[in-house]
């Protein structure tokens, strides 16, 4: 792995700041946004600054830090009621990634019983959420990569690397150990309308590391699957059901049908704290939807006929059935179904 990759990080904690990369402005540029309040943690979540469901989960928590040091520092008395309006702000920034919850969750914990000056215990923990998140997306790579049992092709969608994570990538973790180990000839990326991230994320992260990749519009997967060349379809996710139903960026489900008509086998590869086994299943997901805007123009031009309107949801929810293996750091479930993962998620 070459060192310039892994010293990019999406969020970073320095001498007692968040910076988030502002992944809006990649691949041209490459400029970190200073959070100093937990007001610029939220807007940074929901204005897409920071995105990816384990990176959201690492600012929120950062995000809490934060806000625990200044209602401290306010009244030393009262800050455990008044930080509740910042979480709630900061669980209103993005509906459908669980992982933010789960950020907000582990630190409210910490919250509720701590004793004395809460300031430090709670930088620590958030420290803690990104080091494990870390540690977790390299066993996955492992994990995942010893799925691939020849050198083949895969494809991705959207972004589920170093820049949606704590580093290293979820799906493009499996996907770099895969690569190293001698089993990755190729790898295809989705565009991923309308943010693009396969062409401006996924494709500049895997470039860093000397990785081939070629970009393909979302509605040409299926052609491509049709050439017998890809074997893996590679994806992380935002939330997964207790069924294994998993919600992804929009355009997963579309590509998951391809690849089952096809004979390519699906990997979901996710961290535990992904899998909100309080959903039985996919249709209780809630998905976000996004402004028309963002389909009715590019770079801020009008790309679309004036009138016309636009339905703009930015997840949707891939069946169990179609999943051959969802990938955590715990282990591997291969066909998962609800028993087996109360099996994985069992304390």
């Amino acid at each position: 792995m070459s060192q310039q990759v892994d010293q990019v990080r999406a969020v970073i904690w320095e001498a007692g700041e968040l910076k988030l990369l502002d992944q809006r402005l990649l691949p041209l540029e490459q400029v970190y946004i200073a959070c100093d309040d937990v007001v610029a943690v939220a807007e940074g979540i929901r204005d897409m600054v920071v995105r990816g469901a384990p990176a959201i989960g690492v600012a929120a928590g950062y995000g809490v830090a934060i806000a625990v040091a200044a209602r401290y520092t306010a009244n030393s008395k009262g800050w455990q009621q008044a930080i509740e309006a910042d979480l709630t702000l900061l669980a209103e920034s993005r509906p459908t990634a669980v992982n933010l919850f789960w950020a907000i969750k582990r630190m409210r914990a910490l919250i509720t019983t701590v004793d004395g000056d809460p300031r430090q215990a709670a930088i620590d923990e958030a420290c803690r959420i990104d080091a494990e998140d870390l540690a977790a997306n390299h066993r996955m790579g492992e994990l995942g990569a010893a799925l691939i049992e020849q050198r083949c092709a895969v494809m991705t969608h959207c972004n589920a690397g170093a820049l949606a994570t704590a580093g290293y990538g979820t799906a493009l973790g499996v996907i770099r150990a895969a690569h190293a180990a001698g089993k990755v000839s190729q790898v295809y990326a989705d565009e991923t309308r309308p943010w693009m991230q396969g062409s401006r994320l996924t494709a500049w992260e895997l470039l860093q590391d000397d990785i081939p990749v070629t970009l393909l519009t979302d509605g040409a997967g299926a052609h491509l699957m049709k050439q017998g060349e890809v074997k893996w379809l590679i994806v992380g996710s935002d939330r997964i059901a207790a069924n294994g139903d998993v919600c992804n960026k929009i355009g997963t489900y579309h590509a998951a049908i391809s690849a089952r008509y096809h004979g390519v086998k699906l990997m979901v590869v996710a961290p535990t704290s992904t899998i909100d086994m309080s959903l039985a299943n996919g249709e209780a997901i809630p998905i976000e939807t996004r402004s028309e805007e963002e389909l009715l123009s590019f770079n801020g031009k009008q790309v679309a006929a004036t009138g016309a309107r636009a339905w703009n949801p930015v997840f949707d929810v891939t069946p169990a059935d179609l999943v051959d293996a969802i990938v955590t750091e715990r282990g591997v479930v291969l066909q998962p179904n609800a028993e087996k993962m109360a099996v994985l998620m069992a304390d």
